[in-house]
């Protein structure tokens, strides 16, 4: 048994609060400050991307027994519908029978989690922003504003879960070897809407996440209960094609006209939902230590940011939370031993998708309408079946396992010059389902076996 301890955590997000319920479920007294509103008490602000929760994130769920209450409020969806101009729509299994992601408003989860965690006896300080963190003795400094006289707090542990800009790392970067880095990517995203039929079902196939993609830029689709989709346009902030380029209406209908033909019956609530919600922009965040001896550690976003095209931020960072459980469980009240195994266990997973989010945006807006690279997937699929215990694609490694990020993206390079050489063999078209491209791939993999040894 651990000794109870008051612990604050920064950020009423959603692994803020999967942290305060796994810590109040081991008898802690838990605070959350966050400067902002409380959630359940707002308007959504069209800033979001719908979720797509994956066996990471469940895990993490089911070891706190919450696992159910929120699949109540989630849509699996087994496969990607590809939208390319004057072409049928094209479906893509994600992973074998009975496998999928879901699909999950990011407000209402944010509500449901709060929820949660109030339930499990944990206290929310909402509009009250932390200034400053004391980080040897874990004091929290928070006030109206940065000259305002401030409240002083004395916790045995502060958590930083507030986000990309997080205002505990912040502090943390001031110290002697801290190390960070931001890349932001000149991609942007704004949230749009395809309302439901009047009927209240959905204008698309409901168990599919779509994709219109389109080169440099694309357009998601991922279904909410109430028969709507959130809507996700990525395009440039500059350029012939971009953000900067849409500044009338006018220009909005012309540009969904041509470039989304098959949804022009909602170009019109489209073309609202761009000029009301704003232009937000996306970037990847790394950084190290992600904690201070015994007494401060970031989680989530404040600690890893990453790129949404993998859809594995919600779910790395509930995979934190669950990691830094175990170590718990393992180390009881050695808090610093706690902490170390942490960042070193989670840091290079942690930079593995990140790599992966990067790379995933090229795949999903550039290559998934692509007939090699269509081709290329069912090759894969058909070895795949055939040969489970060999090879298990790259996107199954990070979605529907609970094998460290890391040894899915150095698998994956294997997998993928694998899949180059595959590829050059002449005639591949007609011949992807022989015996000879099937002993090719079987040499291959022996290849590098034995280089790994």
């Amino acid at each position: 048994m651990q000794t109870v301890k008051n612990i604050a955590i920064i950020g009423s997000g959603l692994v803020g609060s999967l942290l305060a319920i796994y810590l109040r479920k081991r008898g802690h007294k838990v605070t959350v400050f966050d400067r902002r509103q409380d959630v359940r008490k707002v308007e959504f602000s069209g800033r979001s991307i719908n979720l797509a929760m994956s066996n990471r994130g469940w895990s993490a769920l089911g070891k706190v027994g919450v696992e159910e209450e929120i699949r109540k409020i989630a849509m699996p969806l087994d496969k990607r519908a590809l939208h390319v101009n004057e072409k049928p729509i094209y479906f893509q299994k994600y992973g074998k029978e009975g496998e999928a992601i879901y699909s999950i408003s990011r407000g209402v989860l944010n509500r449901k989690m709060i929820d949660l965690a109030e339930e499990a006896g944990t206290v929310f300080r909402f509009e009250e922003k932390v200034w400053d963190v004391n980080l040897t003795e874990a004091k929290i400094y928070t006030g109206e504003s940065e000259k305002a006289e401030w409240q002083e707090y004395q916790f045995d542990i502060v958590f930083g879960a507030d986000g990309a800009f997080s205002r505990v790392r912040h502090k943390m970067q001031r110290r002697s070897r801290f190390n960070y880095s931001q890349f932001f990517i000149d991609v942007g995203y704004k949230e749009l809407t395809i309302p439901a039929n009047a009927d209240g079902s959905h204008k698309l196939d409901n168990a599919s996440f779509h994709i219109w993609p389109r080169g440099e830029f694309m357009l998601i689709a991922m279904p909410n209960l109430d028969g709507s989709f959130t809507c996700t346009l990525f395009l440039p902030f500059e350029g012939e094609t971009s953000f900067e380029n849409i500044k009338t209406e006018a220009d909005s209908e012309r540009f969904f006209s041509r470039y989304f033909p098959d949804i022009k019956s909602d170009i019109s609530n489209l073309t609202r939902d761009f000029f009301k919600n704003p232009t937000s922009a996306m970037v990847t965040m790394k950084c190290y230590p992600w904690t201070y001896w015994d007494k401060v550690a970031l989680v989530g976003d404040s600690a890893h940011a990453i790129v949404p095209f993998y859809g594995q931020g919600m779910n790395a960072g509930f995979e934190d939370i669950e990691v830094l459980d175990e170590l718990i469980e393992k180390h009881e009240d050695n808090w610093e031993l706690i902490f170390k195994e942490y960042q070193e266990s989670r840091k290079p997973n942690a930079d593995a998708i990140a790599e992966l989010s990067y790379r995933n945006f090229v795949e999903m807006s550039s290559k998934t309408a692509n007939p090699e690279f269509i081709l290329r997937k069912k090759i894969e699929k058909h070895f795949a079946e055939k040969y489970p215990k060999k090879w298990i694609p790259l996107y199954s490694r990070v979605t529907f396992s609970d094998k460290p990020y890391a040894d899915a993206l150095a698998i994956g390079d294997e997998q993928r010059a694998i899949m180059d050489e595959v590829m050059n063999i002449e005639g591949i078209e007609d011949k992807w389902e022989s015996e000879e491209v099937e002993n090719f791939i079987l040499k291959l993999l022996l290849s590098y076996s034995n280089k790994n040894k």
